[in-house]
């Protein structure tokens, strides 16, 4: 006689948005394979009958396609080619009861917070012995490190704050912990992320306490890079300079969005700072750190930006020469300060103030890539690709900085070490290379 089985529930995580919604899936999925589900991340085998579609709501293009993702996988199940289908993240948490309306195929909808009731649902339990502790979606050399959540500030266009809450630090000895535990899988950099590193201390020890961490972090034994990104301008804490320049494993690097530069749009974003500091800080950081390398995002066509506030911008990008930038066009979003506010500036003209100030800065880092050709640069290799090793220096972020390509067919690197690179060429956002040491660079 034939024994039926029960096939055993194998879960698809799916994430979109920012690194920070990466480690939420990775805790997600760390605590699943801890209650003995098979999970996989983004599998593109149509082997899982449970998916969890963890969510961006930042701004309208992210909202647009975590619904156009949430619908492909609602489709999916009234096919009957998946059993469930739950909601996580920021669109879930700020659009909840309209999408419940609107996508009622969804078996639940759970908000940022609310990874233990998502756990329940999946008669899970939530194991508080593993906090800090996730599955990497990233190769193992790095990892994103979240030292806080939520946000205080009151920037008028973000509405971060109505889907992630208060910033909440995450105390010292608790990172430390996961840091020592990510150096014994294997990882070698830590990329540190938070709503606004710069915070960080205020919640839980009532003073900052970002230069503090760093040191901390810096003692983990494997960890040779520690890099920052999302830190706010305003009251920013100087001394974590001092440790950048103490420490040979806290990289020459700060992501600090800056958002504008004139007056007028400062005060109406609520930034909390004025032109004249924005530059003093600049300026002082690389007094400090001479060779830092500085990323910034800023955001085009704001309510009220008019052609004088972005010829102001444009010029101020021109004469500062960031490493890094990035720019956004302005999205309307609803319950923040800037939506009672009139979007007055047209889409196609938001499009091209922020198309004039990529084209500016491409320039930019075609003039700054071509001064480092000559140059030997500590490289940490990421993949393979078209016929390269691809890596990145200490100046570049994961995912959204220049590069290294050294051609295959003439070097050997094993992926995840460092190795010295002479760079040897250079365009807008590459740099190619051959290898000078081939053995692992500590």
């Amino acid at each position: 006689m034939k024994v039926r089985t029960l096939k055993k529930d194998k879960v698809n995580v799916i994430t979109l948005g920012c690194s920070k919604n990466v480690v939420d899936s990775e805790v997600l999925m760390g605590q699943l394979r801890a209650n003995e589900f098979d999970v996989a991340h983004e599998s593109d085998k149509d082997d899982s009958n449970i998916i969890i579609v963890n969510t961006c709501g930042f701004i309208d293009n992210a909202k647009q396609e975590s619904i156009d993702t949430i619908l492909r996988y609602a489709d999916a199940k009234e096919a009957g080619q998946i059993d469930k289908l739950y909601v996580t993240g920021c669109l879930s948490q700020r659009y909840k009861e309209s999408l419940e309306l609107e996508i009622p195929q969804v078996d639940a909808y759970f908000g940022t917070l609310e990874l233990p009731q998502l756990l329940k649902k999946l008669d899970a339990d939530y194991k508080h012995e593993l906090i800090g502790e996730r599955l990497l979606t990233t190769p193992s050399h790095f990892a994103y490190f979240k030292i806080a959540e939520g946000c205080n500030r009151p920037c008028s266009f973000c509405a971060i704050p109505l889907m992630r809450g208060k910033h909440v630090d995450r105390p010292i000895e608790d990172l430390v912990k996961e840091a020592k535990r990510l150096a014994s899988m294997g990882t070698k950099e830590l990329v540190l992320i938070a709503q606004d590193l710069t915070y960080y201390g205020l919640q839980h020890y009532g003073e900052r306490k970002l230069a503090d961490l760093l040191r901390n972090l810096s003692d983990v034994e494997g960890i040779e890079w520690i890099r920052m990104q999302y830190a706010y301008p305003s009251q920013f804490p100087m001394e974590v300079f001092d440790v950048m320049n103490e420490r040979d494993n806290i990289c020459k690097y700060l992501d600090m969005p800056l958002q504008h530069i004139s007056d007028n749009m400062l005060k109406t974003m609520r930034r909390g700072i004025s032109k004249r500091r924005t530059i003093e800080l600049v300026d002082s950081i690389r007094q400090r750190v001479p060779d830092i390398a500085l990323r910034t995002t800023l955001i085009a066509g704001h309510p009220g930006e008019t052609d004088k506030d972005f010829q102001e911008l444009y010029d101020w990008v021109e004469e500062t020469k960031f490493d890094r930038l990035g720019i956004f066009t302005y999205s309307h979003e609803d319950n923040t300060h800037s939506f009672t506010l009139e979007d007055n500036v047209p889409e196609e003209v938001k499009q091209d103030r922020a198309d004039a100030i990529m084209e500016l800065q491409q320039g930019i880092s075609v003039e700054l890539n071509e001064e480092k050709i000559g140059k030997t640069y500590k490289v940490l290799f990421d993949r393979k690709e078209s016929g390269y090793f691809v890596g990145r220096t200490q100046y570049d972020s994961p995912e959204v900085d220049n590069e290294v390509l050294v051609p295959a067919d003439s070097n050997y690197v094993r992926l995840g070490d460092f190795a010295h690179v002479k760079i040897t060429d250079a365009s807008d956002f590459d740099l190619y290379g051959e290898v000078v040491t081939l053995e692992a660079v500590h």
